[in-house]
């Protein structure tokens, strides 16, 4: 008998949770509900109302960054934070959450600077950086604590 391990994943749309075959991720997966893709390649922009949902509810790592519109280094760095969600679409889901609309989640996780980096996995928090990185260090980051994660 085989057992298929099935992920939680929350939709990027409407943020219902759906359960996913572990080895259909890359499948380009679909929401039971609205029918939007469920692993789009592209960071989510989350907001104070649906944050918690998505650190909470999925079983794939979560990846934050915390950022501000009038922030320079938040956006250079935005380029490489996409680039990296595409390429590891399967592996976490990336987050953006803007301090200055959504100041209330900025409070209740202490943001003090940004861009601030987080990975949460089941709702905990399992890494914090502040700071912008190159590509090559932001993926390093990331999959070191990927690798702890899963360890």
């Amino acid at each position: 008998m085989t057992t298929t391990l099935l992920t939680q994943i929350v939709c990027p749309s409407c943020t219902t949770q759906n359960r996913v075959p572990q080895q259909r991720l890359g499948d380009r997966p679909l929401c039971g509900k609205c029918r939007a893709p469920l692993i789009s390649g592209h960071p989510i922009n989350a907001t104070d109302a649906n944050f918690r949902r998505f650190i909470d509810k999925s079983d794939l790592p979560v990846i934050v960054d915390f950022w501000a519109t009038w922030c320079g280094p938040c956006q250079q760095f935005a380029p490489v934070f996409s680039q990296v969600a595409a390429e590891m679409a399967t592996q976490a889901v990336f987050i953006k959450l803007d301090t200055e609309a959504n100041q209330q989640t900025a409070s209740t996780f202490q943001i003090r600077s940004i861009p601030t980096l987080m990975i949460f996995h089941r709702g905990r928090e399992i890494a914090r950086l502040s700071g912008a990185l190159p590509k090559p260090q932001f993926v390093q980051w990331v999959n070191q604590q990927l690798d702890l994660i899963l360890d």
